[in-house]
């Protein structure tokens, strides 16, 4: 199966950037246990992978504080547009908004103390992407993610649904059994749980600086 395709992921968020957060709506729970799953503090550094319209920044900038620093990269300038408006409207003057593909986001090296994957599968199918986010992590840094993901085998009818119902916000499918495949290499004590009848899971841990 073929990887993330950056284009296709334009075109597609070019269409759903003004209904998103609509459509995010039976998320939201998901997206709060992922926040809560890094278990931030005043003052941190978190990265919030493809940011979208930054739906998880206020739940980013009511953990670290005014002292902590929010870096949310997001590939569709149409989203970005939203999320930076989002900004200016909060007036969160320690918000970074960057918009490129998470492959080619310049992070300054060492600099991060969580980052958060919310629904954010093509990226976690790239070993470049992952590259480039961990190697701004600092020793220890916390992740946590949430996604969507198949059922077991003999529920094919079930996983039908579940390939259709993603297929809009993502452009691959690869390791959709197991998302956090990559992500292991880099989390060495990565938990995951099922979520959302297992449909969806969560998944939290540490940057291992070894990996």
């Amino acid at each position: 199966m073929t990887g993330p395709d950056a284009r296709r992921a334009l075109a597609r968020y070019r269409e759903h950037a003004a209904g998103y957060d609509a459509s995010a709506l039976r998320t939201m729970a998901l997206r709060y246990r992922t926040v809560w799953n890094l278990d931030l503090r005043p003052g941190d550094a978190v990265l919030d992978v493809a940011c979208g319209t930054g739906l998880s920044f206020a739940l980013l900038e009511e953990a670290i504080g005014p002292s902590g620093r929010l870096v949310g990269v997001e590939l569709s300038p149409e989203m970005a547009a939203i999320a930076r408006a989002r900004i200016e409207r909060a007036g969160w003057r320690n918000a970074q908004l960057i918009v490129a593909r998470m492959e080619d986001a310049a992070l300054a090296p060492n600099s991060l103390d969580a980052v958060a994957f919310n629904f954010t599968h093509d990226v976690l199918q790239s070993e470049q992407a992952l590259a480039n986010i961990f190697a701004a992590c600092k020793p220890g840094a916390r992740v946590a993610v949430a996604g969507s993901k198949l059922l077991p085998w003999y529920l094919a009818p079930v996983n039908l649904y579940v390939r259709w119902n993603n297929a809009p916000y993502m452009t691959t499918q690869r390791n959709l059994r197991a998302p956090w495949k990559l992500l292991s290499s880099y989390v060495g004590d990565l938990s995951v749980e099922p979520a959302l009848w297992g449909a969806g899971y969560l998944a939290k841990g540490r940057f291992a600086a070894t990996a």
